[in-house]
């Protein structure tokens, strides 16, 4: 028996059987909003018996708060003729079921207008939604933390960078740029009482693992300058550092190393694996100072017995040593400038005061590569007195 004033559509009862085996909850409303059908599963899900669904309206089986939420959506489902929207079922002992709720408009071929609107339970979607926000509430705390971990890390590694000097007569200038927040570039000018030591290292690869290693290395290359090593032996000492205390590492590192005397008439040079050096006198073409020995902590024998070469040096020369990330700069054709370049750069330069040659150096190589830098870039220049 229906409810007084609910007219239930004579092709309902055709179709009950079929929407009680619908594994979603589904209702049938009239054209003012009144619930003339309501299959097993939506009955389960309200947890209502028939008798207190049919002949209702919607809004009636909701709390009064959550009422203008549910009539803006029935409204707009009025006029567009269909709707999709997740909603809270009121469960008759207060609870709140999720469903994603589908409803569309027809009309009764013997007249009248109806809504057929189905609810499917979302219970573990929003579960899962709950669990992921949750998931990146931690997720973005724990992001914070490494930044500011690798905030301090920068400081820390930016505090090693060398500074701008003057030992005796000689002029340094340095530069140090990581691609990301710390890099596994540095440079090192260490000024004793004999000599003015000046080395950058490049250790493979990017980010926290090589800034680690490279911060080791950097602490006992220091540890051999205080203890009046030569280049070349200082280079077997650091190759054989990282393949006894680094074990199984992936990362290799190469190195460029200059020795200038108190005199500054003599400067003694050793790389491995690294680009040369220029040796750079105004208005000339610069000397290359090539490496000798391979590429570090990947061989036992890398350093070269003739590891280091002497040369001599006058006043006004311009000593560059750098990593490859000012050497191996692309342009937008994919061209590399290599040391080709950057000698010629260093050709053209050569007669500024030494800091505006950096800072011109700097400047040349950032336009020739015409965007960020993609690896991280050390460089050293001296002018001998």
């Amino acid at each position: 028996m229906e409810p007084q004033g609910v007219k239930r559509p004579d092709w309902v009862p055709q179709v009950s059987g079929l929407l009680n085996a619908m594994n979603q909850g589904v209702i049938i409303s009239d054209a003012e909003n009144r619930i003339v059908f309501a299959n097993d599963l939506f009955l389960e899900m309200i947890k209502r018996p028939a008798e207190e669904v049919i002949g209702r309206t919607a809004a009636d089986l909701y709390y009064i708060e959550d009422r203008p939420a549910l009539m803006e959506r029935i409204a707009k489902r009025q006029k567009d003729g269909r709707g999709l929207y997740d909603f809270f079922i009121q469960q008759s002992d207060g609870g709140k079921l999720p469903v994603m709720v589908t409803a569309k408009q027809t009309m009764c071929p013997n007249g009248g207008l109806y809504a057929l609107i189905t609810a499917t339970d979302i219970t573990a979607q929003k579960e899962a939604e709950a669990a992921l926000r949750q998931a990146n509430v931690e997720l973005e705390k724990r992001h914070k933390e490494i930044e500011e971990d690798l905030l301090l890390a920068a400081r820390v590694q930016q505090s090693l960078a060398p500074s701008r000097l003057t030992w005796g007569g000689v002029a340094v200038e340095t530069f140090y740029q990581p691609v990301r927040t710390i890099g596994g570039d540095f440079g090192l000018v260490a000024p004793r009482e004999d000599a003015l030591h000046m080395l950058v290292c490049d250790v493979s690869g990017h980010g926290i693992g090589s800034a680690l290693i490279a911060n080791r290395i950097y602490t006992e290359t220091m540890s051999q300058i205080e203890s009046g090593a030569r280049l070349g032996a200082m280079m077997s000492h650091l190759n054989r550092f990282v393949m006894g205390n680094i074990a199984g590492s992936v990362f290799y590192f190469t190195m460029a190393a200059a020795r200038l005397n108190r005199e500054g008439n003599r400067l003694e040079f050793a790389g491995a694996g690294h680009p040369p050096a220029l040796l750079g006198k105004p208005g000339k073409e610069p000397q290359r100072l090539e490496s000798r020995s391979a590429v570090l902590g990947l061989l036992a024998d890398a350093v070269d017995s003739e590891a280091v070469s002497e040369v001599p040096v006058e006043t006004g020369d311009r000593v560059v040593i750098y990593t490859d990330g000012f050497s191996e700069s692309f342009n937008s054709r994919r061209e590399m400038l290599g040391v080709d370049g950057l000698a010629e750069i260093v050709k053209e330069t050569s007669k500024m005061p030494l800091g505006e040659m950096k800072h011109e150096m700097i400047e040349r190589v950032a336009a020739w590569r015409g965007g960020p830098a993609d690896d991280d870039m050390s460089l050293v220049v001296v002018e001998i007195p």
